[in-house]
């Protein structure tokens, strides 16, 4: 038996189920919280479920924020400003595989009913210590199964995201999908293209970070389908130099979703506006596209320079993946040892600017920031040289050489 006498509960929120209860509304805690306290997963978030109204609750309490009154979900601010999230029992009267009209004044049972994964399908009482597992949640979490609640198909095909969460929630936890789920998943699949890329987005960056071995998710992505559909630059890259390594996706020290998916990706840049991620985002992405595989001799300490120099802030990122795909090493030692030197990097390193060089007769236009790329890539080589005489003294040698 993995349900245990008593969960723990926040004094918050017991005083939140407390109030709904003592106004007469039946309250449980349900959702993620009571799935992760079971496994041994830290999670405080609890979520409650009554039979209490969105009207009724905002009665109720004094701050309360409406995060999504459409379905039944209001946000109860605790004194420490904390939210939760308080939502009325319903069942889904009509869905599209991306939004559902639900209707309130059910019960619990209706309620769990509707859910999409027995694992996430059981309730507790909280001051009762009364547990509610109509659909063999507790079996599911022992034998480590995702099993759909009901008819799997029927499930995906209210919410096509859910063929997603059963993927991420199978390589978190390591669990297996259950056969039927799974068959139905894959039937279903196609059900992922009429899904927003923001939802999709957020699943696949929930799901890298969460999971218990990234390479899992990317594995499960592509068996399912879901990988062509939506990371086709993934699922077409081609073997040989620069393929990437389900093994090095799991080295990377930080489960950072955006490195994880330009690593993966032939194209970055493609794959990160697809799934409408942030400018900066899929810029970072388009650098790492554009200069993997470049990396230099660390021994070569001029080279590194130039190349920190070219790749810009893409450096970190880069040294990355040499680290997880375990070569290179002493490459991270070498960009240190720059770091640490101080050595002009970019044009702003230097030691004049453009009004200098137009203060010794420089003419404003192209050739200008010409000249300071030039002085950039002689103070490259020669660190030294970056000194404010040195550098004028070049360029009077060189504006004196294009006089005569």
């Amino acid at each position: 038996m993995l349900f245990p006498s008593r969960l723990p509960i926040p004094h918050e929120v017991l005083r939140i189920a407390g109030t709904l209860e003592d106004a007469g509304f039946e309250t449980w805690c349900v959702g993620g919280a009571v799935r992760d306290n079971l496994l041994d997963f830290e999670n405080s978030d609890y979520d409650l479920a009554t039979s209490a109204t969105p009207d009724q609750v905002r009665k109720l309490f004094r701050h309360t924020i409406p995060i999504g009154v459409a379905h039944g979900t209001m946000g109860v601010l605790d004194w420490n400003r904390r939210l939760h999230e308080v939502t009325t029992f319903r069942k889904d009267v009509k869905t599209d595989g991306r939004h559902a009209v639900v209707e309130f004044g059910v019960s619990l049972e209706e309620d769990l009913a509707r859910r999409d994964f027995t694992i996430n399908a059981i309730a507790y009482h909280p001051s009762r210590q009364e547990w509610r597992d109509l659909f063999g949640g507790e079996a599911d979490l022992e034998a480590k199964v995702i099993r759909a609640v009901g008819d799997p198909a029927r499930r995906f095909r209210e919410d096509y995201l859910r063929i997603l969460r059963a993927l991420r929630f199978a390589a978190r936890f390591g669990f297996e999908i259950e056969q039927e789920t799974w068959e139905a998943a894959v039937a279903n699949a196609d059900g992922l293209e009429h899904l927003s890329a923001e939802r999709v987005r957020d699943e696949w960056m929930r799901g890298l970070k969460s999971a218990e071995k990234p390479s899992r998710l990317v594995e499960l992505w592509e068996a399912v389908g879901a990988g062509e559909i939506w990371l086709g630059e993934v699922a077409s890259r081609e073997l040989g130099v620069g393929r990437w390594s389900l093994d090095a996706v799991d080295r990377f020290g930080e489960r950072d979703p955006v490195l994880i998916t330009s690593y993966l990706s032939g194209d970055p840049s493609r794959t990160l506006k697809r799934l409408r991620c942030s400018s900066a985002e899929i810029e970072r992405g388009r650098r790492i596209g554009e200069f993997r595989g470049q990396e230099p001799q660390a021994t070569d300490v001029v080279e590194v320079r130039r190349w920190m120099s070219r790749v810009g802030p893409a450096a970190d990122d880069l040294l990355k993946i040499v680290s997880a795909e375990q070569r290179g090493g002493s490459l991270a030692t070498a960009v240190a040892d720059v770091r640490a030197s101080e050595a002009p990097l970019t044009v702003s390193d230097l030691a004049v600017d453009g009004n200098d060089l137009l203060g010794v007769g420089m003419e404003a236009g192209p050739d200008l920031g010409r000249l300071l790329g030039s002085l950039l890539d002689q103070v490259i080589v020669d660190p030294e040289l970056n000194t404010r005489e040195q550098l004028l003294n070049r360029v009077q040698d060189e504006i004196g050489d294009v006089r005569s």
